[in-house]
């Protein structure tokens, strides 16, 4: 019926923006990371 298939397209769309939202996430902490190892080298370079 319209509404299962209501239903089953709201899950849907959650979990692909739970996905995302993880994605999004992990590659923000790897970038901030990589920025603290430079900002920790380049004091320790002076």
């Amino acid at each position: 019926s319209k509404m299962t298939a209501m239903d089953n397209a709201t899950r849907n769309a959650g979990e692909r923006i739970d996905q995302l939202t993880l994605q999004y996430n992990r590659k923000r902490q790897s970038m901030i990371t990589t920025e603290l190892i430079e900002i920790i080298a380049g004091a320790e370079a002076i």
